[in-house]
């Protein structure tokens, strides 16, 4: 999945690398390989894409509420996209077992804030506390992955991007409130917002970590090993959860759910965030949580028919050209 960008992009590849002594072995290249500008371009196109992918999730969550229990869902959820990232990735992890195998712990570590802390705590959450709260919650992890980034992978932070994501912010935080910033005051939190809270920690860690750590397999291997290692994660969780928490019984409906999340935020848009980490780093990737607000109006409009408001227009008028300026190319000089 994603390789860190200090692992591939200039000068920060070698100071990690001399660092921690690690040599990363040829990757067999494509026919015709991409230049540079061209792969800037492919992640700016997926800034946009993805987080139409993850705005599917949130429809997942409220729709698997008594239909699927939340490690259930989630280890379908990443058991189906580890299904699909074996065969794509299998032949690497097997030759090149021997240079990653030290990894291991870092694999464990990452799927355990990726895909169990990230998964089933947001099933788990969205049961009893609102698209509001979440989006209240959420709202902050650009800010903190950005901070982290400039203190820990040493990314430069422009002007140009701080007021990006100011604005940005600013449209969040206009569209949650719905027009109206009272409707701030009214917010009251749950226990359901301490798991999103724990969720939202817990992606930022995924994020710095992912881009921290150097590793010995190219995208898509790394990201199916990680994947396999929160599946070992989720795997006792849901079995106590299947003991002792029993859920509705296992229906179509049901496996539907597990398919689309498997699917949509799961393989794809973890490969297209991956993607994004190593071309245009952490701070300018962690925006795209900044649109998924308004993409989650319009899937709901398209899917629930719960038709978008005005202060989707206004929150959109204020995020979309402040992705623009804190992703343009020219935006960490």
């Amino acid at each position: 999945m994603q390789e860190p960008a200090v692992a591939t992009r200039g000068g920060k590849c070698f100071y990690h690398e001399r660092r921690r002594g690690l040599r990363r072995p040829a990757e067999p290249q494509s026919p015709i390989p991409l230049k540079p500008s061209r792969r800037h371009r492919i992640a700016q196109l997926l800034l946009w894409i993805t987080p139409a992918l993850w705005s599917s999730n949130y429809i997942i969550a409220r729709a698997s509420d008594g239909v699927i229990a939340p490690h259930a869902l989630a280890l379908g959820r990443w058991t189906l996209a580890l299904a699909l990232l074996l065969p794509l990735s299998g032949g690497a992890l097997v030759t090149g077992f021997a240079q990653w195998k030290g990894e291991w712990k870092q694999m464990l570590l990452l799927g355990a804030l990726g895909m169990w802390i990230c998964g089933a705590f947001v099933y788990q959450g969205a049961h009893t506390t609102s698209a509001t709260n979440i989006g209240l919650i959420y709202a902050a992890t650009p800010v903190a992955i950005a901070f982290a980034s400039t203190k820990l992978l040493h990314e430069r932070f422009s002007a140009w991007q701080r007021a990006g994501m100011a604005l940005a912010l600013g449209g969040v935080v206009f569209v949650i409130a719905k027009g109206d910033l009272a409707n701030l005051r009214a917010v009251r939190f749950t226990v359901g917002d301490l798991w999103i809270l724990v969720a939202a920690v817990s992606w930022v860690a995924y994020t710095v970590l992912l881009q921290r750590w150097p590793s010995a397999l190219g995208p898509t291997p790394r990201l199916a090993a990680i994947t396999f290692g929160g599946v070992l994660v989720l795997l006792p969780f849901a079995a106590f959860e299947a003991a002792f928490q029993p859920g509705p019984a296992f229906s179509g409906k049901a496996l539907l759910l597990i398919v689309l999340a498997g699917l949509l935020p799961g393989f794809f848009s973890y490969q297209a965030y991956g993607y994004m980490l190593r071309e245009l780093g952490a701070a300018r990737s962690s925006l795209v949580m900044y649109l998924a607000p308004v993409y989650a109006a319009f899937t709901a409009w398209a899917l629930l028919g719960e038709a978008p408001r005005w202060y989707h227009a206004v929150g959109a008028a204020l995020i979309l050209p402040a992705i623009y300026l804190a992703t343009r190319k020219g935006a960490t000089h």
